[in-house]
């Protein structure tokens, strides 16, 4: 019996990544999925976006109009329930995206306040 000699199968190594937890530094690696992920991004406070899927039943301002934080926007139906929108920050209405009736999915633009 004779053993044919193969050249060495080269194992690729994978990257090693630095991530910082409470001031320690630890030495990782990430998964395709982790890496590919949609990445975080701060909301901004000017925009108002439905954070459940529903049905818009009433729109309560319209551009131009000045509101204050806490001023009821929009009445939005999900899950059977009437949810009032607030305004998050106090200004002026830039632009509506909705109109009562429309069905919208979870995160979607409903209001801009400059």
């Amino acid at each position: 019996m004779t053993v044919k000699k193969t050249d060495p199968i080269e194992v690729k190594k994978p990257e090693l990544k630095k991530i910082m937890v409470h001031g320690d530094t630890y030495h990782t690696t990430f998964t395709k999925k982790y890496q590919n992920r949609q990445k975080w991004v701060k909301p901004d406070p000017k925009e108002v976006v439905s954070i459940i899927p529903g049905t818009i039943r009433q729109v309560l301002v319209k551009e131009g109009d000045r509101v204050s934080q806490s001023d009821k926007l929009l009445v939005l139906e999900a899950m059977k329930m009437m949810n009032t929108i607030s305004a998050p920050v106090s200004g002026t209405v830039k632009s509506i995206r909705v109109k009562e009736g429309d069905c919208v999915p979870k995160g979607t633009l409903m209001i801009e306040i400059e």
